[in-house]
């Protein structure tokens, strides 16, 4: 193998100005969102995206995330889309289904639009799991979209 000197390589851009983000919470595990909502907000501002360029929707669960986030993306105006959720498992088999059906929604609208959206609803065992968990979920699901933005501009 040869080395690595001749390859260009895009490295990672956290430059928040100027894009517009949209971000679609679930009201179920509402204070795990919430969380997560405030982490994320945080560090977006902190990567410089202007509160007036942040659009926050807010839907009944999981499941609910696709067909929203698929009409912002179809609408052309965001960079990039955050889902945020929690889903907690609970006795029954629903718990899979909410999972797997919302993560596969999400990733269809990403293909299908070419919208990049960061997947930050919350699989988790426990309400105590979520909580321990939001804060940086929220986080990297900020560092996500902007990473991710900036990405797709270049290419």
């Amino acid at each position: 193998m040869g080395t690595t000197d001749n390859i260009s390589e895009l490295d990672p851009v956290y430059q928040g100005a100027g894009l517009k983000i949209g971000i679609v919470m679930s009201r179920f595990n509402k204070d795990i969102c919430e969380g997560l909502l405030s982490a994320c907000e945080i560090e977006l501002a902190r990567l410089g995206v202007a509160t007036d360029d942040v659009l926050l929707v807010d839907v009944p669960g999981a499941l609910e995330h696709p067909l929203v986030l698929q009409k912002m993306a179809q609408s052309e105006k965001y960079d990039a889309l955050i889902a945020i959720g929690a889903v907690v498992r609970g006795d029954t088999y629903h718990f899979e289904i909410v999972s797997n059906e919302s993560a596969r929604g999400i990733l269809d609208v990403q293909l299908e639009t070419g919208v990049p959206i960061a997947n930050a609803i919350l699989t988790v065992d426990t309400e105590e799991q979520g909580h321990a968990r939001m804060a940086e979920k929220g986080r990297d699901a900020a560092r996500v979209a902007i990473e991710m933005a900036n990405l797709l501009k270049r290419l």
